[in-house]
């Protein structure tokens, strides 16, 4: 009894390295999704600010077709 007892021991033992081990793999991964989402953010950041920018530069080109009468 006590030999199964002991295998069962080390069988757990390992089994726990391996929960350990995943836990912080999973972790790891939690890490990358946060900092992919972060960069995801940035970029519709970006997106946002230069599409203000085409607008504005937009604008700025129709006046200037109207002052010289460009325009049809």
């Amino acid at each position: 009894m006590l030999e199964h007892l002991k295998r069962f021991q080390v069988v757990l033992d390992r089994v726990e390295r391996k929960l350990d081990d995943l836990t912080r793999r999973v972790g790891n991964l939690e890490m990358s999704v946060a900092g992919v989402r972060r960069d995801l953010a940035h970029l519709e950041e970006n997106d946002a600010a230069m599409s203000i920018r085409m607008d504005y530069l937009n604008e700025r080109v129709e006046r200037i077709e109207r002052r010289l009468e460009l325009t049809s």
